[in-house]
C-alpha cells in the first residue's frame, strides 16, 4: 500500500523500468520532482470558499453526492472502464518487455489480452462442470448441513421455542399472520448483473484493455502537452508513474499470493479428502481478492460442502478449520511480509472503503476497492490542497 503521507517519494524517469509509464523527458527537464505536499488542512479548506462557509461545504456536499449517485446509477458504464484501467496497470510491464524485445505495442498487447483470455476460457472450460453441480445441489446442501447442525445447537432451540411460546402467550394472538415473501435476485445477478450484461461488460472490458495497452503512454503524454504549468505537469507525471508502477506492483503481487493460497488450498482439500480440491482453490483464489469479506465467504461454502461430503461433523468441521489456518497464516505473516511498508493503507479507512465500493458496484467493487482507493492516496500525496485526505488514508 502506498508510502506515509510525510512524502512520497517522486519517481524520477528510467527508461529501462518496464513499470512504470514513459514520457518525454525534455518535459521534466528544468526542475526537479516535487517530494509531496505537507499536509496543510488550510489548503483542503481552501477548496470549499474562502471562509469555508456553510454554501461553499453545501456545495461541494451536494457535489460528491452527485458523484457518489452517478457512479452508483452508471456502474454499467463505469465498472468495465475502471476493471480495463486496472488491467491495464497489470499488463503494461508484460507489454513493454514485448516491446524491448522488439514486438511493437499493439501486436504485444494483442499477445497479452489473448493469452490472457486462453488462461480464463480453459480454466472455466474445465471447472464449469464441477461448479454447475455444487450450484445445482445448493437447496440439498444447505439443508443437509442444516440438519447436521441441528444435532449441534439443540439446546439453543430449546431455548429459543420456549421463548417464542412466551412471546405468543404474553401477545395473546394465537392466529398466524400470513407470511409475504419478497424473492430478491439470483446469486448470479447479483454477481454479474444477469447473463446479457455480463456478456456486455466483458466484451467492453477486453477491447478497452486492448486499445490501452496497444496506445501505450499516449494519454500521458497529451495530458503533459495540455496542461499550462509545469509544476502541473511534473505532478501529473509523478502521479501517473508511482500509480502504475505501485498499483502495478500491487495487483501482481496479490495475484501471486492467492495463487498460492489457492494451491495450498487445494492441497489441503485434496488431503482432507474433499471433492473437486481444485475447484476449491480456484475459490479460494478469487475470493481472496475481497478482503476480509472473501475468507469469511470460502470458510462458509468450505463448511457446507463439508457438512454434506462427510458424516462425521468433527471431520466436517475440520475442513474450514484448516482453511482460516492457512487464511490466518497468510493474512498475518505471508502478506505483511512480502509487501513490507509499500502501498500502506489505514485499516479502518481501508474497511469503510470496503463497504462502500460494494455498496456502489456489488462484488466487482469490493475486489477494486484496494486498487482505487490506493490510487486516491497516491493523488491526494501529491496535490497540495488534498494532502490531508491522504493523511486521514495512510498508516
Amino acid at each position: 500500500m502506498t508510502s506515509g503521507p510525510q512524502g512520497a517519494p517522486a519517481i524520477e524517469p528510467d527508461d529501462d523500468s518496464i513499470l512504470t509509464p514513459d514520457f518525454d523527458p525534455k518535459a521534466l527537464a528544468s526542475e526537479a520532482a516535487p517530494t509531496g505536499p505537507a499536509p496543510n488542512a488550510t489548503k483542503l479548506a481552501s477548496l470549499l470558499g474562502e471562509n469555508a462557509d456553510a454554501r461553499h461545504v453545501a456545495l461541494v456536499g451536494l457535489f460528491l453526492l452527485a458523484v457518489f449517485y452517478t457512479l452508483y446509477l452508471a456502474q454499467e458504464f463505469f465498472l468495465p472502464i475502471v476493471l480495463a484501467m486496472l488491467l491495464d496497470f497489470l499488463l503494461s510491464p508484460v507489454v513493454r518487455l514485448l516491446r524491448k524485445v522488439g514486438l511493437p505495442e499493439p501486436l504485444g498487447a494483442g499477445i497479452v489480452v489473448l493469452g490472457l483470455l486462453a488462461v480464463l476460457v480453459f480454466g472455466m472450460y474445465r471447472l464449469a462442470a464441477p461448479a454447475s453441480a455444487y450450484i445445482a445441489a445448493a437447496p440439498e446442501t444447505i439443508e443437509t448441513a442444516r440438519t447436521k447442525l441441528r444435532t449441534m445447537r439443540g439446546s439453543v432451540e430449546q431455548m429459543t421455542k420456549a421463548a417464542e411460546r412466551v412471546e405468543r402467550a404474553a401477545s395473546g394472538d394465537e392466529g398466524q399472520p400470513q407470511q409475504v415473501e419478497i424473492k430478491g435476485p439470483s446469486l448470479m445477478r447479483q454477481l454479474f448483473g444477469g447473463t446479457t450484461a455480463f456478456l456486455s461488460a466483458a466484451t467492453v472490458v477486453v477491447f478497452l484493455t486492448y486499445f490501452l495497452l496497444a496506445v501505450g503512454d499516449l494519454f500521458l503524454q497529451k495530458l503533459v502537452g495540455v496542461l499550462p504549468q509545469f509544476k502541473d505537469k511534473r505532478t501529473a507525471v509523478t502521479i501517473a508513474r508511482e500509480t502504475e508502477a505501485q498499483i502495478s506492483l500491487y495487483l501482481f503481487t496479490t495475484t501471486l499470493i492467492n495463487v498460492g493460497v489457492g494451491v495450498v488450498t487445494a492441497a489441503a482439500m485434496y488431503l482432507l479428502g474433499m471433492p473437486n480440491p481444485v475447484l476449491w482453490g480456484v475459490v479460494a483464489t478469487v475470493l481472496n481478492f475481497v478482503p476480509y469479506v472473501g475468507a469469511v465467504a470460502n470458510t462458509i461454502l468450505l463448511a457446507l460442502a463439508a457438512f454434506v461430503t462427510f458424516d462425521d461433523t468433527s471431520q466436517a468441521l475440520l475442513v474450514p478449520g484448516t482453511f482460516l489456518v492457512l487464511n490466518l497464516i497468510e493474512s498475518n505473516l505471508v502478506t505483511p511480509a512480502i509487501y513490507g511498508n509499500r502501498m500502506k493503507l489505514n485499516t479502518v479507512a481501508l474497511f469503510i472503503g470496503l463497504i462502500f465500493w460494494w455498496y456502489i458496484w456489488g462484488v466487482p467493487g469490493a475486489i477494486l476497492a484496494v486498487p482505487i482507493m490506493a490510487t486516491i492516496k497516491i493523488a491526494c500525496d501529491h496535490i497540495e490542497s488534498l494532502a490531508p485526505i491522504g493523511e486521514f488514508l495512510g498508516k
